[in-house]
């Protein structure tokens, strides 16, 4: 028996004083609304509506109930809007995990904005190049540099894409040469970055006509490492378009064979399944859809 729906319904009787008035205002039978009406006094055991032909009247017990029943309801109702009104409140801790270097050069000054924009939210960010599990560690979004996500039981949204550029220090050119096709690069020192996946590596991305032929003179597991490594002249690397791209404007570092097919790559907030999405998680979703792109709009 649905007790609350049976004391509303009650309630509208009492207070619209005709089951027919209320049964049209329930959007309801007459017959429905007095069987419902049966089924609540026999499950208190109590008379709550004398009815005749002509007028019903409420019982004595129907009086105190009906009381009890103004108060019961006010107070589910006031509980009820409470908890909706807390729960499309963006507040409260949001634990994200982001790549160090990503995080570092593209989030930073966008999170000073979102923080802005939703005081109340606590931000808890973590920063690991390394692929974590988001769902046993807590995350509520991990943003990811992939060229594709493997299969997941964790919602993906793409938010932006990204280039692997191609690139190396004027002293290292000046010194080694300019490659002029991709098979002239196992001729020069490659820097890597360790935990690329399938677009990220020079090995890997195509660039190269065979990895094994290639002298890979560092591998690193940061992509701001790798930036400054190849600044220093050591080699030729790929770094992602927004690390690459401000080092090559000014003048750190220069295009390697800009002519070769671009490595693409894309930024994915990576959240668990959720038949109601929070909404912090929301809020920082969307924040990141709006802003990256523009962000980034000069490195893709």
């Amino acid at each position: 028996m649905d007790t609350f729906n049976y004391m509303r319904a009650f309630r509208r009787i009492v207070e619209l004083g005709s089951l027919a008035k209320a049964a049209e205002d329930l959007d309801m039978s007459s017959a429905g609304l007095s069987k419902q009406l049966r089924a609540l006094e026999s499950h208190l055991g109590a008379v709550l509506i004398q009815r005749t032909t002509r007028k019903m009247s409420l019982t004595d017990t129907g009086t105190a109930y009906y009381a009890e029943c103004c108060r019961l309801l006010d107070e589910l109702d006031a509980l009820e809007k409470s908890v909706r009104r807390q729960s499309q409140r963006v507040s409260g801790r949001l634990r994200v995990n982001a790549p160090l270097s990503f995080a570092l050069s593209v989030l930073s000054p966008l999170l000073a904005r979102f923080l802005q924009q939703y005081p109340e939210l606590r931000l808890d960010l973590s920063m690991e190049d390394r692929l974590v599990d988001a769902v046993g560690q807590g995350f509520d979004v991990s943003i990811r540099l992939r060229a594709q996500l493997d299969d997941s039981t964790l919602i993906a949204r793409r938010l932006v894409s990204l280039t692997q550029v191609l690139c190396a220090a004027p002293s290292y050119l000046q010194a080694h040469g300019h490659p002029r096709d991709a098979d002239a690069l196992r001729g020069h020192a490659i820097l890597s970055y360790s935990l690329a996946d399938g677009a990220a590596s020079v090995e890997e991305s195509g660039q190269a006509p065979d990895a094994a032929a290639v002298q890979n003179l560092v591998q690193v597991n940061n992509s701001l490492m790798l930036r400054d490594l190849l600044v220093a002249g050591l080699g030729i690397g790929a770094l992602p378009s927004f690390l690459a791209n401000p080092a090559i404007a000014d003048g750190r570092l220069a295009r390697v064979l800009p002519d070769l097919p671009a490595a693409p790559r894309h930024v994915y907030a990576v959240y668990p399944t959720s038949r109601h999405l929070q909404p912090k998680v929301k809020a920082f979703v969307d924040f990141l859809a709006e802003h990256l792109p523009a962000t980034l709009s000069g490195d893709s």
